[in-house]
């Protein structure tokens, strides 16, 4: 497993960071202009579209960033990608994150400014709960990654070896 010196590794811990709290900031923005617009307060035919931009041009584009640096950053680290417990969760929590926001929440925000006012209540519901969600599970991350819990897991040939046959 290559390993990077201090410098370089504190350097990529800063770019996750930054890249991390773009995504969680875009996130919020989505968030508030998701409520504002199931409240009233903005016309939706302005606050979809603006979700959109936020949506396409910051949010998907950080999520993949996020993931990437994040992976270069276990490979690179003595954390690894696999050998400890928090950071597989955080791996296949982002991931699956990364996956919605690319697959799912992107076109539906493309869809909501095209429909602005027209869009359905349920669609305008799911505009909230995506960012709540999201949001959630990045705090959660940011948890684990902050606590470390479960410690390391197992090595593989060790882990075979303990499982009863």
């Amino acid at each position: 497993m290559a390993r990077i010196p201090p410098p370089a590794r504190k350097a990529l811990l800063t770019l996750h960071l930054v890249t991390a709290l773009g995504w969680l900031g875009a996130d919020l923005a989505l968030l508030t202009l998701g409520i504002a617009a199931q409240r009233g307060a903005v016309d939706p035919a302005v606050a979809y579209p603006a979700a959109a931009l936020v949506g396409t041009v910051l949010f998907a584009p950080l999520s993949v960033l996020v993931w990437l640096i994040g992976v270069a950053s276990s490979l690179l680290t003595p954390w690894g990608l696999v050998r400890y417990h928090w950071v597989l969760v955080k791996l296949v929590v982002t991931t699956v994150l990364v996956g919605l926001v690319l697959f799912l929440l992107t076109p539906n925000l493309r869809h909501a400014a095209e429909l602005g006012s027209a869009l359905p209540a349920r669609d305008r519901a799911d505009l909230v709960i995506a960012p709540a969600v999201s949001t959630t599970l990045m705090i959660v991350v940011t948890v684990l990654s902050t606590y470390k819990p479960w410690g390391r897991r197992p090595p593989a040939r060790q882990a075979r070896a303990a499982t009863p046959r």
